[in-house]
């Protein structure tokens, strides 16, 4: 299919909420195509379809056995414990920050065909579920961190961490 180009939070687009899908036909199997072929290339853990400016509730996630979950209309359905850890995007190149998420999430939604089903993870996978889904209603992961630090800063800080441990 084709690699699509990716938005920066700057672009108004990427704070705009997103209208679900109604049509399961080719035109949402080639986003999808688009979106995987996409998050492929960027070497990333999930893509949003706001990211590549389209406005639907779509979105792609690399799973645990390194996978790619189809994610359309998905609704967050249950959470729970909590993590604290570093997070980049996609549309925030070259930045990352803290962000508290949850260590297990369970979500439902419906694949490229319109059937619904739940999917469920843990750590990053469960992490990537909730910063995904928030791009769905115009939110971006620097909302939620209290600093954000650059590859030479995170370097630094982490050489410190890895010192004090």
């Amino acid at each position: 299919m084709a690699i699509r180009e990716i938005l920066t939070d700057k672009d108004p687009v990427l704070h705009k909420k997103c209208h679900p899908v109604t049509q399961f036909d080719e035109k949402l199997w080639s986003l999808l195509e688009d979106m995987r072929d996409t998050l492929a290339d960027a070497n990333g853990a999930g893509l949003a379809a706001p990211q590549i400016g389209i406005l639907r509730r779509v979105v792609v996630v690399v799973d645990a056995n390194d996978e790619m979950l189809e994610l359309v209309n998905p609704e967050l359905v249950s959470q729970d414990g909590e993590q604290d850890g570093l997070e980049g995007c996609l549309s925030v190149p070259g930045m990352w920050g803290y962000v508290k998420r949850p260590m297990h999430a369970v979500v439902k939604a419906q694949d490229r065909k319109g059937k619904w089903f739940e999917a469920e993870g843990e750590e990053i996978v469960a992490r990537c579920f909730c910063h995904e889904l928030e791009h769905l209603d115009g939110h971006v992961f620097t909302e939620h961190a209290d600093k954000l630090y650059t590859a030479d800063e995170l370097d630094r800080l982490l050489a410190e961490e890895e010192g004090k441990g």
